[in-house]
């Protein structure tokens, strides 16, 4: 099993996968706790100016929980393999609509993608690892649904519902680097 900070060592030993970043995959079911991971990742490998995190709720939208690989790729992926600045849009989900912009750092040494879908297939030639949250579906559904109280559960249904069809036509796990385990996302261990 690998710790915190070997795991940012070994991930810090990969080829840049696109343009001079190391692109990272955090993926895994709603509720895994895949942004709380990322966050500790991210510090792990020297803060926010050298590993911004990309949250994928920024690029998805009401209509459109899946459909977010052209604005990641037009917005981030060819800005960062360009060696030039991105900026990306900001969906607001109270409001339902792209309400602001982000600006990610220039030539970040690693850019994490974080959330339902990060590694999937469009993304994977783009990436340096994939890591997996590696908590089943079941489980992950409790943790969300508590984490957003009972007012969001008609959501869930209907997120759960397209989450599964993704996953059955486009899963992740299968290409794993890395599988992330526990509640806290510790310990860790390669995925092969």
């Amino acid at each position: 099993m690998l710790t915190l900070p070997s795991l940012a060592a070994r991930l810090s030993a990969l080829a840049p996968s696109c343009g001079p970043t190391r692109l990272l995959a955090v993926d895994g079911y709603a509720g895994s706790g895949k942004t709380t991971f990322s966050g500790r990742l991210a510090e792990a490998l020297g803060g926010a100016d050298r590993a911004p995190v990309v949250h994928l709720d920024d690029l998805a939208t009401h209509e459109e929980f899946f459909a977010w690989t052209d604005r990641l790729r037009a917005e981030v992926l060819k800005p960062l393999a360009d060696g030039d600045p991105a900026r990306h849009r900001v969906y607001d989900w109270e409001l339902a609509r792209f309400d602001a912009f982000r600006e990610l750092p220039t030539a970040p040494p690693f850019l994490i993608l974080e959330g339902v879908g990060a590694g999937r297939r469009a993304v994977r030639p783009c990436l340096a690892a994939l890591l997996w949250m590696d908590v089943d579906a079941g489980t992950a559904r409790a943790r969300g649904e508590l984490r957003d109280g009972p007012e969001l559960a008609e959501f869930w249904k209907r997120w759960t519902k397209e989450q599964s069809a993704h996953f059955r036509v486009d899963p992740s796990r299968g290409f794993a680097d890395f599988l992330v385990t526990g509640s806290t996302a510790r310990p860790f261990a390669d995925a092969a």
